[in-house]
């Protein structure tokens, strides 16, 4: 019976060594593709990035398109969970929605060259049009809950439609940052895009505030 790679399983390295050589093929993956772009990175430049044979790195992948899922694996989940500093205060939604909103936008900022890639790459396969949707909607069911549960508090429109307005907020959060970071629109910092970002959100979701009014 042939050995059964991780490659073809799906599964997870078993060994320690098997485990560190997969991360360094994704750690290399990710150099190659913000270097040459997606449709000129070649495996054996990915092979030798990471100092392995080129044979190895059909032990955990089988394509090039399978290696560049997991590093957009790992960027989507940095995109979706980031570092959020610790609110100075947790039950003022508008302090959360502010660290949310710049956190996105630091990730965004640290990732993207390889947000660009996604964009393009979604246009030419439609797997990765799937995944990039999936992230999407992963976005805005995260921010539907929340605002649900400020409507129930009482401190957000509840005439609003939560699925709805999550979706716009999210896709103008994202596009901003899209516009700002790959396209290179404008000379805004971080926290001049922050500050607007959250006096919208704060706006359209009815939220009272001293500090945006």
């Amino acid at each position: 019976m042939p050995r059964q790679l991780p490659a073809h399983t799906g599964r997870a390295p078993v060994s320690a060594r098997g485990t560190r050589t997969r991360i360094a093929l994704v750690q290399a993956a990710r150099a190659v593709f913000e270097r040459d772009g997606y449709l000129d990175a070649r495996i054996t430049d990915i092979s030798a990035e990471a100092g392995v044979a080129a044979g190895s790195f059909y032990t955990y992948f089988t394509s090039k398109q399978e290696v560049f899922g997991a590093v957009m694996a790992d960027v989507e989940e940095e995109m979706l969970h980031p570092r959020i500093l610790e609110p100075a205060d947790r039950d003022d939604p508008v302090h959360v929605i502010e660290a949310a909103n710049r956190a996105y936008l630091l990730a965004y900022r640290r990732n993207a060259r390889l947000m660009a890639l996604m964009e393009q790459v979604s246009q030419i396969d439609e797997d990765f049009r799937r995944q990039r949707l999936r992230r999407a909607r992963a976005f805005t069911e995260r921010n539907a809950r929340a605002l649900v549960a400020l409507q129930r508090r009482g401190v957000a429109d509840p005439q609003l439609d939560a699925q709805l307005a999550a979706r716009a907020l999210s896709a103008m959060v994202s596009r901003v940052a899209y516009l700002r970071y790959v396209q290179g629109v404008g000379t805004e910092s971080v926290e001049a895009l922050v500050g607007v970002l959250t006096r919208l959100w704060v706006g359209a979701l009815g939220i009272r505030s001293a500090t945006y009014i």
